[in-house]
């Protein structure tokens, strides 16, 4: 679709969408006998799993796939028929799906920067959405999903899907029951090997994608691509991903607010770490990696009683340099992701999606709690009762979730220049005021950063700002730049609405 023609087709979805919103229950449109018409956006990776998912519900029907690269729709597609019998529809703008009357509901896993944007789209046009985590690019866009959720009566669901693990509903069933006693603290480990993604340099944009649409609410670089692989590697890439930090995250910040009882933002927020080791890796001290999020990096979250820290390592991962958590996890070599709860009596490990173990203060196994659940499932329960606590991951539990990642973050990028030694970050860190032990904390991401070669005396560590937040207003009262960068500047069209405005 040429520039001038989508143009013209957003004034006429616009109008359509005015005419749905006076009528937000609006009759499902249901598709081939009787089943839910989906339409999956973005159908690179994770979108397989949305396809893999629909196509094996017998209440759902894939009406519509949406895919900007033009290789992977034709893929997808075929793959699509051949499962279900009938084609899908393709298309490269969601707009167009999202005026498709077969499409009753909307799955969307296209890189973070369009989640929110397309989950508020799809829901001003009638349709319920499920939107993968996180479920937004920033707190302003977490806002307006959950404004436009509310508004028009949709069903939206966030794929954190350890929110359905019978695991997780019955290892907090015996948590709050008081089986390791008294909880005020969580840790949150994305220990998980992330290799550099290539020089910063100019590379070629993949022929067969519409790089406008790709690009939607953020800049447009006219063509030109500052990494060497086009899908996946933008997680790493501020403009469009949030860093492991909010990859990663937002399941183990979900998990460990769940388990605490958190149902608001923190009230105050510091990250320190940066993008480091790359150098010694590559053997090549003037070596620059094309991300520019933070590989290491911890996140302490104050929520005034209770408090939660996040820790983000990119590194080898051989060794956690932590023999208390090495134990709790079971190893000390390979990746280590989870949350580690603290009782006055013991620990409870979640270690997978599907496994938990209880410990007591010995590190002796109390209890162990196993099984999966089907979130993709608990989404169409819900589209079909109309009854959003039905729903395992309402919008509001993804935006508090996400918008944890996206605090960290602007802790992170306003103290990105603010290199310090060692001594002056560790003493720095002892300052702030968590459950944690800071310092401990502290001296295992240093050791951790050593055990890889990495130079800090060379190549120093960023100390972010101690923020204070306002949850109710979702400001930094005390920081007009960190209140600007709780949204972003968008493009023309794809401008992503205030929640006053959807």
């Amino acid at each position: 679709m040429s520039k001038l023609t989508r143009r013209s087709f957003v004034g006429q979805s616009l109008a359509a969408v005015g005419a749905l919103s006076a009528a937000p229950g609006i009759l499902r449109a249901q598709g081939a006998n009787d089943k839910i018409g989906m339409a999956v956006v973005g159908c690179g990776g994770r979108g397989g799993s949305h396809i893999g998912g629909w196509l094996s519900d017998p209440r759902t029907h894939i009406t519509a796939i949406v895919e900007v690269d033009e290789k992977i729709s034709v893929q997808r597609a075929k793959q699509i028929e051949d499962k279900q019998g009938t084609r899908p529809t393709v298309y490269r703008d969601m707009r167009e799906a999202f005026a498709d009357k077969a499409v009753d509901a909307i799955s969307t896993a296209t890189p973070n920067h369009w989640h929110a944007l397309c989950g508020v789209w799809a829901m001003q046009a009638g349709k319920d959405a499920y939107i993968e985590k996180p479920v937004c690019h920033n707190i302003a866009e977490g806002s307006a999903l959950i404004a436009a959720a509310r508004k028009y009566e949709r069903i939206c669901q966030v794929g954190t899907q350890s929110r359905s693990s019978k695991a997780l509903h019955e290892a907090f069933a015996f948590l709050n029951s008081g089986g390791i006693g008294d909880v005020k603290f969580a840790r949150g480990l994305c220990y998980k090997r992330r290799k550099s993604i290539g020089a910063l340099g100019d590379y070629q944009i993949p022929a067969e994608v519409d790089f406008d649409l790709w690009s939607g609410p953020a800049q447009y670089t006219d063509p030109k691509l500052t990494r060497g692989r086009f899908h996946y590697d933008w997680h790493w890439q501020r403009a469009y991903g949030n860093g492991d930090l909010g990859n990663q995250g937002p399941h183990q910040t979900d998990i460990a607010r769940w388990g605490l009882g958190i149902d608001a933002h923190p009230m105050t927020i510091m990250s320190y770490g940066g993008r480091l080791g790359y150098q010694a890796e590559r053997k090549d001290p003037s070596y620059v990696d094309a991300g520019d999020t933070a590989n290491t990096e911890v996140t302490i979250y104050d929520y005034g009683d209770k408090s939660i820290v996040f820790e983000t390592r990119g590194l080898s991962v051989d060794n956690s340099a932590d023999e208390e958590l090495n134990k709790l996890f079971g190893s000390n070599k390979g990746n280590k992701i989870g949350v580690v709860f603290y009782g006055s009596d013991g620990y409870l490990v979640q270690r997978t999606y599907s496994n938990c173990i209880a410990y007591d203060k010995n590190l002796k196994v109390i209890k162990e709690f196993n099984g999966g659940g089907d979130h993709f499932g608990n989404f169409i329960d819900a589209v079909k009762s109309r009854e959003v606590s039905d729903l395992n991951a309402d919008v509001r539990e993804g935006h508090l979730s996400a918008g944890m990642s996206h605090l960290g973050n602007i802790s992170y990028y306003l103290g990105e220049n603010n290199k310090v030694s060692v001594s002056e970050a560790r003493e720095a860190v002892l300052g702030i005021r968590s459950l944690d032990d800071n310092g401990k904390t502290f001296d295992r991401t240093v050791q951790h950063l050593k055990d890889n070669n990495h130079d800090l005396a060379k190549y120093p560590m960023s100390l972010g700002p101690l923020l204070k937040f306002d949850p109710e207003k979702e400001i930094f009262p005390e920081s007009r730049e960190a209140t600007a960068l709780c949204s972003r500047e968008y493009r023309g069209e794809y401008v992503c609405p205030k929640a006053a405005d959807v």
